[in-house]
């Protein structure tokens, strides 16, 4: 049985802790309520926050663009070193109308492909081992599908939405972060009380700060899983739109295959920008909620099915 002393020494830093606790959540709260009482009209805010959402979300997706192009140590591919290649761009830009893009070589972990840019032509990045992996018209498919992307500026939209995103669960968490140093405060308090100082996590007021923890984890949940659906459908918009533009979806289809078998298992942080997911096409289902890519079997399945789409009517269109 534990001395009376030291229960009454248990009891005092857990009151101690309590009130301090209390006492910086109390604070908090008025900063919030001050801050709040002296906002500016509904239209102001919103000006202010949707300012604010895109300025660092475009400058976070401006340097980031700088710093994977270093990573990749990814070089400008002369014009004069690939005429052919020039050509076959500039003819699909033509037909998109949109800018002739920035066309880099870089150093990738697996052939790969993909596009960077929002404002402007933009850039697109080539692994060097697609130039002996791909045929010509093959490596134009994959052009035309990076195309795409530059053409509905996803990359730049999806580092927007994921700003936004934040900028919500931000707030969010300053909105609860007095309720958390409260809950906090008083579950530890609790286990001083009894004696038990390293439970706090496991008394009802540490349930309650669990509870608190997973309203903010769950909105970072949600986003993720949110951007990444939006990602997955961009993803088949853009082999669509590269099987429209050049005319032969097989050739992409071929592309994506040879660019399966020549990929080993591994992730990477530029993962979610590559035409070709890392993670392979045997996830479990939750695992795919968070992919940035559909299953290439997905892929495939409906390039081929467009392919087949077009055949009958390229065969009328001969006969009449």
């Amino acid at each position: 049985m534990r001395r009376p002393g030291l229960r009454v020494a248990m009891a005092a830093v857990g009151l101690a802790l309590l009130v301090g606790y209390a006492g910086t959540a109390a604070l908090a709260y008025w900063v919030l309520v001050t801050l709040w009482e002296t906002r500016p009209d509904l239209m102001t805010t919103l000006a202010i926050v949707t300012v604010g959402v895109v300025v660092f979300g475009y400058l976070s997706y401006a340097f980031g663009t700088r710093r994977l192009l270093a990573q990749l140590d990814a070089t400008p591919i002369a014009r004069e070193r690939a005429p052919g290649l020039y050509e076959r761009t500039t003819a699909l830009c033509e037909r998109m109308e949109t800018p002739v893009p920035d066309l880099y070589v870089g150093r990738m972990a697996t052939p790969n492909a993909f596009a960077l840019g929002g404002v402007g032509s933009g850039v697109v990045v080539l692994d060097r081992s697609l130039f002996r992996l791909l045929t010509a018209d093959e490596l134009e498919a994959i052009l035309a599908h990076e195309l795409a992307h530059l053409e509905s500026h996803d990359g730049l939209i999806k580092t927007l939405a994921f700003s936004l995103g934040e900028t919500l669960t931000g707030l969010l968490s300053i909105v609860l972060f007095p309720a958390v140093l409260l809950t906090t405060g008083m579950a530890k308090a609790w286990a001083w009380f009894t004696g038990r100082p390293g439970t706090w996590a496991r008394t009802p007021f540490g349930t309650l700060r669990r509870a608190l923890d997973g309203v903010i984890a769950l909105g970072l949940v949600a986003l993720a899983i949110a951007v990444n659906a939006h990602s997955r459908s961009r993803e088949l918009a853009a082999d669509d739109r590269a099987a429209d533009v050049t005319g032969d979806p097989l050739a992409l289809a071929r592309a994506l295959r040879k660019i399966e078998r020549a990929s080993e298992p591994a992730w990477s942080i530029l993962s979610p920008l590559y035409i070709h997911d890392d993670a392979g096409d045997d996830r479990p289902p939750i695992r795919k909620w968070f992919s940035t890519h559909p299953d290439l079997d997905e892929r495939v399945g409906r390039l081929r099915e467009k392919a087949a789409r077009s055949a009958p009517r390229e065969d009328g269109e001969d006969e009449g």
